[in-house]
């Protein structure tokens, strides 16, 4: 039977009997079993993956897998997480006790995706639609107060462009800097600028040791 992974984890406390730990180098993975005839997609399980995926969060920080990874056997485990083990373990080590939150905002001023048939090449278009999406950004007043109360109270936070409508704002944080962050998000509001403040969550953004 083949299990869907959920996580890594350091120590196999951090999973049972929550869920399945299977070994994989100085790790464990969180999973769970799926029948063969059950579809990854289908929405049972994606909510049954969501709910231990929390429950495992309020025990410990892991690192979050993409949804869709599955292992047939603890050697399937271990090949097909070989690559990143050493590098989890130490990110994991370094962040106990921490979890990701996101905000994501609408662009203040988002420029119109680029027409696919405007475009001669697959090159072409993917520049137009990279610049559109890079020139997005973030009311500078609204962005000012975000960096005044929100991101003081982060480890390291990282902004990204999603696409050309929205911007992201990935936060590090200790875990009991989840309650003022979220506080803070509220006073946000005031601003008048729509937005999703949304956590805590694995990590993921900041799983690469290299962002420490």
């Amino acid at each position: 039977m083949k299990s869907i992974v959920i996580g890594a984890h350091l120590r196999r406390e951090d999973v049972e009997p929550l869920a399945d730990a299977v070994p994989a180098g100085a790790l464990f993975l969180s999973t769970l079993p799926v029948a063969e005839q059950q579809a990854l997609g289908d929405r049972e399980l994606l909510l049954r993956v969501a709910d231990v995926r929390a429950r495992l969060l309020d025990r410990a920080t892991f690192i979050a897998i993409r949804y869709g990874l599955t292992i047939t056997s603890e050697a399937d485990a271990a090949a097909k997480t070989a690559a990143h083990a050493a590098r989890w373990k130490t990110t994991l080590e370094a962040n106990a006790g921490r979890v990701e939150m996101t905000l994501k905002v609408a662009a203040a001023s988002p420029r119109p995706r680029p027409n696919r048939h405007d475009f001669t090449s697959g090159a072409a278009y993917l520049k137009a639609l990279h610049d559109a999406t890079q020139a997005s950004n973030v009311d500078p007043s609204f962005r000012e107060a975000i960096e005044r109360t929100l991101v003081p109270k982060s480890v390291q936070h990282r902004w990204s462009h999603r696409d050309e409508k929205s911007i992201e704002l990935a936060l590090l944080i200790a875990r009991d800097d989840v309650d003022p962050v979220r506080a803070a998000g509220e006073a946000l509001r005031a601003t008048g600028v729509a937005f999703l403040l949304s956590g805590p969550w694995p990590l993921e953004v900041f799983a690469d040791a290299d962002h420490e």
